[in-house]
């Protein structure tokens, strides 16, 4: 993904739940990529990152794809910040 992509629309499909027994799954559309992968990196769990799907620009991004996207120097999004277990 470049640069500009990241400016771009995109849509992020996920499951409701991981252990659910109907997979039923979540649309949702951002106005910019870089939103959309923050979401999906920073608010859902491990394993529904997993199992989600990206669409940008008709190019797709599967669960594993997804981090790198997040982790790129390109990202243009303030990252969330870690704090270190004990601290604030």
């Amino acid at each position: 993904m470049d640069a500009t992509d990241y400016a771009s629309e995109a849509s992020l499909y996920y499951a409701k739940s991981p252990h659910s027994k109907q997979k039923s799954l979540v649309f949702r559309r951002f106005t910019i990529a870089a939103e959309a992968i923050r979401f999906a990196v920073e608010e859902l769990s491990p394993q529904i990152l997993n199992g989600c799907s990206l669409e940008v620009n008709e190019d797709h991004y599967f669960g594993r794809e997804i981090r790198p996207l997040y982790d790129d120097g390109a990202f243009p999004l303030r990252r969330r910040t870690v704090h270190p277990k004990g601290k604030s």
